[in-house]
């Protein structure tokens, strides 16, 4: 009968290593689309448009949705009064296109101040999102 050497034994512990990697790609990723999938669901009843173009994600785009409680840039809920310092804070060297996501019942004055402020700070592109009929 055989005795089994010390160095002929089989390792009895599984390498966990590859698995904290697969875990940590998929939570980078995770991470990565969450953001972008939020500021879809922010609930807006947008106004209709015959036409229009469809709307292309770009890197450098800053998204302000204007809802009857009040304004929201990306996510995050801000005032009127402290709008101008935010942007000015998330402007970086190229002119980011301005995403306006305003609800159908908000007063346009609304709009035309949020206008106003992305004008001071020389923000020249906007696109207006509206619900396609279809």
């Amino acid at each position: 009968m055989k005795l089994i050497d010390e160095d002929e034994k089989e390792i009895s512990e599984i390498n966990m290593t590859p698995f904290v990697d697969i875990v940590l790609v998929i939570l980078i990723i995770f991470m990565a689309t969450a953001t972008f999938i939020v500021e879809q669901k922010i609930p807006l009843n947008l106004p209709e448009a015959k036409t229009g173009e469809n709307k292309e994600t770009e890197n450098h785009q800053i998204v302000i949705s204007i809802t009857e409680k009040g304004l929201l840039l990306g996510n995050k809920s801000v005032e009127l009064e402290n709008l101008k310092n935010l942007l000015r804070e998330k402007i970086n060297s190229k002119n980011p296109t301005i995403l306006l996501r305003a609800d159908r019942d908000v007063k346009f004055q609304r709009v035309v101040d949020v206008i106003d402020i992305c004008r001071e700070l020389g923000l020249e592109k906007y696109i207006v999102e509206t619900q396609g009929k279809y």
